[in-house]
């Protein structure tokens, strides 16, 4: 699995002004462990989760992936966008299989595996269809077991149902709950929806608006497994009070 590390880390984008995104964030995620980042638009949570997935270089400070310092992307790091930006003239079997394959990884090896993902997302009847041909929570769900035919000890999400509608949302919301609870595999998920936060994480990080800072991290003591039923539970509401309040200092202290 996964751990995360970032110490006095830091991130200027270089022009004119050169705006920090991020200022002295220290935070950890633990292996096997599922921590969203919650804060307002532009406050650097993608940034955080770029650096992680290797698309960005700190300016300041480190951030280890396993305890080695991140340089480039790589496999063991299944990144989920909002958008599923899956290849349109692939089959949702060759979308899945496409890593796999450009990493030269053995069809022996890849194939079971990808049949086993696409069970899991709920798409065993649909490998033949064309991106085109599904809605937009199928797309997401493709684009999921893509990252996770992999096998990657870390799954960076960002922001990846914010497209959805409510419905769908939801339904992406308990899929992803069972999938962790399967695969335990290690989740950092970008999020600006509280109850999104609440109801799939181990932990909530509230940031400050840019530049972005960890202004409180929360420990979500609700049992396992969760299910979209808790989202009206009254430990949830306590919950949700509580980060609403921290958000709201957060921003009125910036």
């Amino acid at each position: 699995m996964g751990t995360i590390n970032f110490t006095s880390a830091s991130k200027t984008y270089p022009g004119a002004t050169g705006v920090r995104a991020l200022d002295d964030v220290n935070f950890s995620i633990g292996e096997g462990e599922f921590v969203a980042l919650l804060g307002p638009s532009g406050c650097g949570k993608s940034t955080l989760l770029n650096l992680v997935a290797g698309f960005e270089d700190l300016t300041e400070g480190s951030m280890t992936f396993n305890d080695h310092a991140v340089t480039r992307p790589g496999p063991d790091r299944g990144v989920v966008f909002q958008e599923a930006s899956l290849l349109p003239w692939l089959s949702v079997w060759e979308n899945v299989v496409f890593g796999p394959q450009v990493q030269k990884i053995a069809k022996s090896d890849y194939e079971p595996r990808a049949r086993e993902m696409l069970k899991i997302v709920g798409l065993e009847n649909f490998h033949a269809a064309l991106p085109v041909q599904l809605s937009g929570g199928m797309r997401q769900r493709v684009g999921i077991a893509r990252a996770l035919v992999m096998q990657p000890k870390a799954l960076l999400m960002d922001e990846p149902f914010g497209a959805l509608d409510a419905q769908t949302r939801l339904s992406m919301q308990q899929l992803l709950l069972d999938v962790w609870q399967t695969l335990k595999t290690t989740v950092l998920f970008v999020t600006h929806d509280i109850d999104e936060a609440i109801l799939l994480a181990d932990r909530v990080c509230v940031m400050t608006a840019r530049p972005g800072r960890i202004t409180r991290d929360i420990p979500i003591t609700l049992r396992r497994p969760r299910s979209i039923d808790d989202l009206t539970s009254s430990d949830f509401t306590q919950f949700k009070a509580m980060i609403m309040a921290e958000m709201r200092g957060a921003h009125d202290n910036h």
